[in-house]
């Protein structure tokens, strides 16, 4: 049974009610927001992405978690958490509690976008991400086109590169892997494109 959302939470009210709910919700400047089902080809796409990071990455330095793991981003004015599809951390965990729901220093952000998702992962969700200090790579993945946006951190700001082709592949430099776009849309099938 989902507990009714309230419109607007403290982040200690948010952490608590949280707790108690089936549901997952984000918190963005005060206000808690309910997370969308996903469908087949999101969970797909979510998964191609966790199979190929988990073979690729050196366990040993690096670790992923998929999306259950709240990550917080502390702006100057407010606090948020967010859940990432997909996100990783290198050397050691550091959380905000014992209970290891939230992730502290990730290195990698991933979200698969979808139509209702897509202007708010490539606008005010992006930015929380970008103002999470440990957070080197934010990659977004369309799931209705072949198309993968690798924001990069850099010492002039973030950088931006767009791949679009299923021969595509994107490097991940942070966890020192590659994500081959024929991949990561392993059993997604596209709608012929109209010119």
């Amino acid at each position: 049974m989902a507990v009714e959302t309230p419109v607007r939470l403290t982040v200690e009210e948010y952490l608590a009610w949280e707790e108690k709910n089936f549901e997952k919700h984000e918190y963005i400047d005060g206000e808690v927001r309910c997370m969308a089902g996903a469908n087949r080809r999101h969970n797909r796409i979510v998964w191609n992405l966790a199979t190929l990071i988990a073979l690729e990455i050196d366990e040993s330095r690096c670790s992923a978690f998929i999306a259950e793991m709240k990550v917080k981003s502390a702006g100057l004015k407010e606090t948020h958490y967010l859940y990432p599809d997909l996100c990783a951390v290198c050397g050691e965990e550091r959380f905000e509690s014992a209970s290891e729901i939230v992730l502290l220093n990730p290195v990698l952000a991933i979200e698969v976008s979808s139509p209702s998702s897509l202007v708010h992962d490539h606008g005010e969700k992006r930015d929380l991400y970008f103002d999470v200090p440990s957070i080197q790579t934010y990659l977004i993945i369309d799931q209705h086109r072949v198309c993968a946006e690798l924001n990069i951190r850099s010492e002039s700001g973030w950088q931006a590169t767009s791949f679009e082709k299923l021969d595509d592949v994107v490097p991940i430099e942070v966890l020192d892997c590659n994500l081959p776009l024929a991949q990561v849309y392993r059993g997604i099938r596209f709608e012929p494109q109209v010119d």
